[in-house]
């Protein structure tokens, strides 16, 4: 809410989200040069929201195990871009994005997120390396 000449004006934002096959094509292209066969292709969903006031290029939404459990499903994953940002990016910058929401998907594709940072890695890093690996294997 904003106030303009001692008046409250309400500001309406409309958040929208679409499916995003461009998405998932790019996704799935991801999948296969780098080899995350754990990566279950058909468990992943990819959308496109316009509206969002988040300073983000994308986002990954887990499906946690008692949602899993209560509705009777198999893990899957929803990567969500943000229009504003990430539709302004060139091709290799998207990719790069979208390497790293797939490097949260842990190995055993359980539902849950690895997180940024762990002992063992930190996902920037790992993002920037496999991206390299991709360039090269995309070039063969």
């Amino acid at each position: 809410m904003r106030i303009q000449n001692s008046k409250a004006i309400s500001i309406k934002s409309e958040l929208g989200w679409t499916k995003a096959p461009d998405v998932k094509k790019d996704i799935n292209k991801i999948i296969k040069v780098l080899d995350m066969p754990y990566i279950k292709q058909n468990r992943i969903y990819c959308y496109r929201t316009q509206g969002s006031k988040s300073r983000s290029y994308a986002r990954i939404w887990s499906f946690p195990r008692i949602f899993q459990d209560a509705l009777q499903q198999q893990p899957a994953y929803v990567i969500e871009v943000l229009s504003r940002h990430y539709d302004k990016l060139n091709a290799d910058e998207r990719v790069k994005v979208l390497i790293h929401e797939l490097l949260h998907i842990p190995k055993n594709f359980s539902g849950a997120l690895v997180p940024h940072i762990t002992r063992s890695r930190h996902l920037g890093r790992t993002a920037n390396i496999f991206f390299k690996e991709y360039k090269q294997n995309i070039n063969k």
